[in-house]
């Protein structure tokens, strides 16, 4: 049995900065909502400002940094991987419907020779 590891907010100032994302995002929600009447460049404006308020918070607390190290380490695999051509898409899209044809005249064939075998053959009901 593999015991998974969980990462846990330890540092009091952490608590505190996610904390604060959460009261950001929470504020931001509730100002679109309440400043309804003064228009919808108001509560853009306000819902903007506080998530990237929020975002700004959680990018210098500690998970934060972990996050933008992984999303770094994410963009630099997604260089390493080597994409197929066209013509390699095209190849093998057509072998994957050559097959799901073969495929589906394989499973009828054997629906119909069980159909045969069982019905006709073995209880006779179509005569």
């Amino acid at each position: 049995m593999a015991i998974s590891q969980v990462e846990t907010v330890s540092s009091t100032a952490d608590k505190a900065k996610l904390a604060a994302v959460a009261a950001l995002v929470v504020a931001a929600i509730a100002g679109f909502y309440l400043l309804s009447k003064q228009g919808p460049v108001a509560q853009w404006g306000v819902l903007i400002v506080g998530l990237v308020a929020a975002a700004g918070v959680f990018l210098v607390s500690e998970p934060g940094k972990q996050f933008v190290g992984f999303a770094r380490d994410s963009w630099r695999e997604v260089k390493k991987v080597v994409w197929p051509t066209r013509k390699e898409t095209m190849q093998m899209t057509a072998y994957v419907f050559v097959f799901v044809v073969i495929m589906a005249l394989f499973l009828w064939f054997t629906d119909k020779t069980l159909e045969w075998v069982l019905y006709d053959l073995i209880l006779g009901w179509r005569k």
